[in-house]
């Protein structure tokens, strides 16, 4: 969304995390997504810091100028405590020590005060889309994703700012399916013995 938002063009290309190339592994030995390869020698492998890259290029509604440090300082917290305990909810049957429900009530932890901070304000920290939206937005969608309907049930404040994105045209814009991405094959050689 921000590289959208930015007016960036990139060429894209689908990785299936199942089936990673080794072209992902020269790029960036991390082997995760995303990457921006910018050129031959300079890549770019967290998503904040991507989108960071971009609004230094073109932020033409000041996402990242209002509030920076604690712009930066929610992201960590959503992208380091609330991913932890995300992926134990998403995936509880990998994480059999707990139940999925002790899962979701520490994510709630994190969920309900971002429900509270829409009270006031139509975005996370005020009437103005921010950095922060747009980073945490993925998180909140792969938890909604996993019960939706108690999702919509739970947290209405923010199932408006979360349905205000998810129909929005730059999220719909950013959302087609690609093909997934194929090496290219070598040609296929056959000795004859004649």
């Amino acid at each position: 969304m921000a590289l959208a938002y930015s007016s960036i063009s990139v060429e894209l290309k689908e990785i299936s995390l199942k089936n990673r190339p080794s072209e992902l592994f020269a790029v960036s030995p991390k082997g995760t997504v995303p990457v921006l390869c910018l050129n031959n020698h300079t890549v770019i492998d967290e998503s904040l810091e991507i989108m960071k890259w971009a609004l230094h290029h073109n932020d033409p509604e000041s996402w990242i100028g209002h509030n920076k440090q604690i712009q930066l300082e929610m992201i960590a917290k959503y992208d380091n405590e609330f991913k932890y305990w995300l992926d134990r909810y998403k995936y509880y049957d990998r994480y059999p020590e707990k139940d999925q429900y002790y899962y979701r009530n520490k994510c709630d932890q994190y969920l309900s005060k971002l429900n509270i901070a829409f009270e006031d304000n139509l975005y996370i920290l005020s009437n103005h889309i921010c950095l922060i939206d747009i980073a945490i937005l993925p998180f909140v969608r792969q938890f909604a994703n996993v019960d939706i309907k108690w999702f919509n049930n739970h947290y209405q404040n923010i199932y408006s700012w979360f349905n205000n994105f998810i129909n929005s045209e730059l999220f719909l814009s950013v959302m087609h399916k690609y093909p997934e991405y194929k090496p290219k094959q070598k040609p296929l050689i056959i000795n004859f013995n004649l």
